[in-house]
Formats: C-alpha cells, sequence, structure tokens
C-alpha cells in the first residue's frame, strides 16, 4: 500500500511540475510581446510556413469532410423524412466543430511535428546555445514568432476551413442528391448565425496557439540525441492534439451553454 501511494504521489508531483513548467514558458513567451526586439524575417516565415503551405491540406481535408457530412446527414436524415435539414447541419457542424478541429489538428499533425523538430534539432547540434553566445534569446527568435503566427493565422485558414467544408457539402448535395443549388446556399446563410463564425475563428486562434507553444515547447525542452529528438515530435504532436480537443470542449461551453 505504502508503495502504490508512493507511486501516485511520485507521478502527481511529477504533473504539477511539468504544468509549472509549462505556465512558466507560457508566461516567458507572452511576455516577449512587449519587449524588443522584434525579428520581423522570422516572424515573416513562420506566417508563411504554418499559414500559407498548410492551405492544401487544410483545402483537402475540409472539402472531403463536408462531402462525406452531407452525405451521412442525408442517410441518417432519410429514416425520419428530414432530407431537408442537410444544408443547415451541414453548415452548423462545419463552422461550430469540425472545421475548427479539423485544422487545428491538421496544424498540430504537420506544424508542430516539424516546429519540434527544428528546434530540438538546433538543441542537439548546440545551435540554442550559439544564439544565446550571440546574445540572442532563443525564445524571442524561435518561440515568439512562430506562437505569434500560428494564433494570428489560424482564423485565416479556419475560415477557409469552413469555407470550403461548406461547398464539398454543397457540391455533393446538388450534385449527388438532387438539391436545388439556390435553396441549398438560402438555406446555408439563413441558418448560420454570427456567433457561430466568431466562435469558430476564435477557436483557430487559440488552437494556433496551443498547437505552436506546444511544438517550441517540447523542442526547447528535448532530450540529447536522435531519440530526443524522435520524443519531443511525438509528445509535442500528442499533446498538442489533447490539448486542441480539451480546448475545443471548454470554448463550446463558454460559448453554447446557454
Amino acid at each position: 500500500m505504502i508503495r502504490f501511494l508512493a507511486s501516485v504521489g511520485a507521478a502527481t508531483l511529477a504533473a504539477l511540475a511539468s504544468i509549472g513548467r509549462l505556465a512558466m514558458f507560457v508566461a516567458d513567451t507572452v511576455s516577449h510581446l512587449v519587449r524588443p526586439p522584434f525579428y520581423l524575417r522570422e516572424f515573416g516565415h513562420a506566417l508563411l510556413q504554418i499559414g500559407y503551405f498548410s492551405l492544401p491540406v487544410v483545402g483537402l481535408t475540409a472539402l472531403f469532410t463536408g462531402g462525406a457530412l452531407a452525405l451521412q446527414i442525408y442517410a441518417g436524415g432519410a429514416r425520419f423524412s428530414a432530407e431537408a435539414v442537410v444544408p443547415q447541419i451541414v453548415a452548423i457542424g462545419m463552422v461550430r466543430e469540425l472545421g475548427p478541429v479539423l485544422v487545428g489538428l491538421m496544424i498540430a499533425a504537420r506544424v508542430t511535428s516539424s516546429i519540434a523538430a527544428e528546434i530540438a534539432t538546433m538543441k542537439v547540434t548546440e545551435q540554442l546555445d550559439a544564439l544565446v553566445t550571440l546574445s540572442t534569446n532563443p525564445m524571442k527568435y524561435l518561440t515568439l514568432p512562430r506562437v505569434l503566427a500560428a494564433t494570428l493565422v489560424m482564423p485565416i485558414l479556419v475560415a477557409v476551413g469552413d469555407i470550403i467544408g461548406i461547398m464539398g457539402g454543397f457540391v455533393v448535395a446538388t450534385e449527388r442528391l438532387g438539391f436545388n443549388a439556390a435553396s441549398y446556399i438560402q438555406n446555408t446563410v439563413n441558418f448560420l448565425e454570427p456567433l457561430d463564425i466568431i466562435s469558430s475563428l476564435a477557436k483557430g486562434a487559440v488552437f494556433g496557439f496551443i498547437a505552436a507553444l506546444m511544438g517550441c515547447y517540447f523542442g526547447m525542452n528535448s532530450e540529447r540525441g536522435a531519440m530526443g529528438v524522435g520524443r519531443a515530435t511525438k509528445g509535442s504532436v500528442v499533446a498538442a492534439a489533447v490539448l486542441i480537443l480539451a480546448a475545443n470542449f471548454i470554448l463550446t461551453e463558454a460559448f453554447f451553454s446557454a
């Protein structure tokens, strides 16, 4: 019994220590927002890598998800003679939930892993030590531009994903299920509310912050050697995905609990 309690206590203390380190890392990152210097070139490069080059995977994911969602809703609604709700459910499903979450998970898979591997490799090859030697703060040079870029560009990616997802449902519904195009678009526009769009964009900003932060955190705290780089990359993606899903629940509760 004592050994069991000791193991539980050790695991609890380790978890609390990890949470404390992460909280300090977040505070350190945010504090650099108001302190010069600012590395605009790194920020612009991060915008391209996280935003522009993520458009293909975001677009394809949203397109096929919207199409599949339309098929599933039509098949399910046919059991209750409610096939006409396809436009409304596709719109609200993509904008409120599937759009932000899928884009967040795609960014976690593509960007978080890339950031973690890049920074962890820099640590292994002592490039982080070289930055310190050159009086350059690694947090300001590497972490802040990536986190800020992801936070700013993710709402745009989510908006693109929402639009393409709705378009995917529209194409399937009109070409495969026999819906009238004008009626489908009208039902979609009438059903969506401003809060739906605001919540979608807010989720995107939070998910982008989480995705980039986890990549930087695990990269900065990776172990030495190739195995350390692999563990940091794997851990960053897992942590980002879990935190994105947890944040999605919290934000959904905050926006729509009433």
